[in-house]
């Protein structure tokens, strides 16, 4: 299978530079409207599909995200590996804004978000005990390298509802249950990743220190904005770096990213709702045309 990368850009990353033949386009999704339309493109050969998550300008808030949609459409772009580039509040010290982590774990305390593709009529339980792709880190983490960044590998991303930041009593519980990084954007979307069977791989850009640093004072969205200005050229070289590293076949995931489904649907053949698998021909077809 040939490789095709996507990248999910969050806060402040509407565009990356450097894509040949590149064209807006709108894909439809039986899910409802995704956040805007995908950059399709190339970047040395390889297939590369972009799609802003908060749209261009900004104009969906990590709520109403419509993150089954986004998803659906890349997977119906052809995307077998996603790069999700995300802004994220730091929750140790050595994580200083301008920091790039590789996450490889989440906690989920988001609530008012559709995380699943599936529900009656066609149900099914994915695991998510390893949601991210150790094979595209690997890329990712070379990438960081050549390009100079500064980056740690590993940590655990705990994803809130947002829209408002965390109080500091918040920030002092994520802290003790170990978390490294904070942000509003990462699930569902790596749950709807992995139902989708796309390997996926989070890059979280520290802008803060979140809330608990005395040092640091609580959250300033000047100060964010500040820092993303900065972080954007650096993740656009980054994105650059990994599509050249890519291998241009598509590596079967050691973590069983691409069979996810494999033994995940519980519903028997006669009592699947056909509107329901209708929806699920991108996400799903692989299982379901068996």
């Amino acid at each position: 299978m040939q490789a095709v990368l996507g990248i999910i850009g969050g806060s402040g990353l509407y565009n990356i530079p450097g894509f040949e033949n590149a064209r807006w386009e709108r894909i439809e999704s039986p899910w409802g409207e995704p956040s805007d339309d995908v950059c399709i493109g190339e970047i040395g050969g390889l297939k590369v599909v972009f799609l802003p998550r908060h749209g261009r300008g900004h104009v969906h808030s990590p709520t109403e995200i419509n993150y089954r949609a986004n998803i659906d459409v890349l997977k119906r772009a052809g995307v077998t590996d996603l790069i999700s580039v995300s802004a994220c509040g730091s929750l140790k010290e050595e994580y200083a804004p301008g920091t790039f982590v590789l996450v490889d774990q989440f906690i989920d305390r988001t609530f008012a978000r559709e995380k699943s593709f599936f529900g009656t009529g066609c149900v099914a339980h994915v695991s998510v005990a390893d949601p991210v792709s150790p094979l595209l880190v690997d890329v990712v983490e070379s990438a960081c390298q050549e390009e100079g960044l500064t980056y740690s590998r590993g940590g655990t991303y705990l994803a809130m509802e947002g829209p408002q930041f965390s109080s500091k009593a918040e920030s002092h519980l994520y802290r003790s249950w170990g978390c490294d990084v904070i942000g509003m954007t990462n699930m569902p979307e790596a749950k709807l990743a992995r139902e989708a069977e796309i390997s996926y791989s989070t890059v979280a850009m520290v802008t803060d220190y979140d809330s608990w640093h005395a040092d640091h004072g609580n959250v300033d969205i000047n100060a964010i904005i500040k820092v993303l200005h900065e972080n954007v050229e650096s993740a656009q070289k980054l994105v650059l770096a990994v599509a050249r590293k890519l291998p241009k076949e598509h590596q079967q995931c050691p973590v069983g990213s691409n069979t996810a489904l494999d033994f995940a649907i519980m519903t028997a053949d006669d009592k699947r709702d056909p509107a329901l698998l209708a929806k699920l021909d991108a996400v799903a077809g692989r299982v379901l045309r068996k």
